[in-house]
């Protein structure tokens, strides 16, 4: 199977820019499932029932989410009953949506999708490690579903990179969202884990991760908030990391970062 996973939508240049992208990159990685993270894609704060249905009719399979999936909360009148859309599995009970669920691609396959958010430097919800053992108890890679895909939300590298270890060969996609810049450690694992630390946003990258320079500049030099965190909306963009799998056993034979856009050097697979 082939496997996209689009980084953080960040506002409307992040969202417009992978609206804009995705059925191209279906078409041209030749992609069985696509999950993008939305959770910055309304004015860098949350989404929206209709910006998850924009980027689902563009070409995801799946919306994900993290420390902001809440912000708008108009997300709480579709997510308990839209399965397409997730939220981080460790939240405690009983807050609405899920974390998790299984999906169906082409030819008969089943992916499973996971959504879970690092405790470091964050909010303090049940442990991530936990709550992905016990959905991974009920699945098992290469037996009941063909590809399992878990969007890790953190802001800490050792806790992402910890994840990662702590799933190979029982994930095919372990990646990193929050941080909004693409890591270089793009990687399978030695249990055959695809990895990366984090996919980065999409969105402006003439920012500071995704907000308009000058608030977070401001508030750097006084330590005062001035005014309200504004997403930049210059050329968005597009970060995410493209897996291939194996059809036998689910685990990764090849992964690969994907960048297009006007400010980061342009990677795309080839297939």
């Amino acid at each position: 199977m082939r496997l996209l996973f689009l980084g953080d939508l960040m506002g409307r240049s992040g969202r417009n820019a992978a609206i804009e992208a995705l059925p191209g990159l279906r078409e041209k990685l030749k992609l069985d499932f696509v999950v993008v993270n939305a959770e910055n894609a309304a004015s860098g704060f949350g989404t929206t029932s209709k910006i998850a249905n924009q980027v689902i009719q563009a070409g995801a399979d799946v919306i994900s989410g993290g420390n902001h999936t809440f912000d708008q909360k108009d997300i709480l009148s579709v997510i308990d009953n839209d399965q397409r859309i997730l939220r981080p599995v460790n939240y405690p009970d009983p807050t609405p949506g899920r974390g998790y669920a299984v999906y169906d691609a082409p030819r008969g396959k089943k992916v499973l999708v996971i959504n879970a958010m690092g405790r470091v430097f964050m909010n303090p919800l049940e442990c991530p490690f936990r709550a992905v053992d016990a959905v991974l108890k009920k699945y098992r890679l290469g037996v009941t579903v063909h590809a399992v895909l878990v969007d890790f939300h953190g802001e800490a590298t050792s806790e992402k990179m910890a994840m990662g270890h702590y799933l190979d060969g029982r994930a095919s996609l372990v990646v990193g969202t929050h941080s909004h810049i693409p890591t270089a450690d793009a990687q399978i694992l030695p249990g055959g884990t695809a990895y990366q630390t984090d996919a980065g946003m999409c969105g402006d990258y003439n920012s500071v991760i995704g907000m308009d320079k000058a608030e977070p500049i401001s508030r750097f030099l006084t330590k005062m908030n001035r005014e309200r965190y504004t997403p930049a909306n210059g050329e968005g963009t597009v970060c995410g990391t493209f897996v291939e799998t194996d059809d036998r056993t689910g685990l990764a034979k090849r992964v690969e970062p994907v960048r297009m856009g006007p400010r980061l050097m342009e990677h795309l697979p080839e297939v």
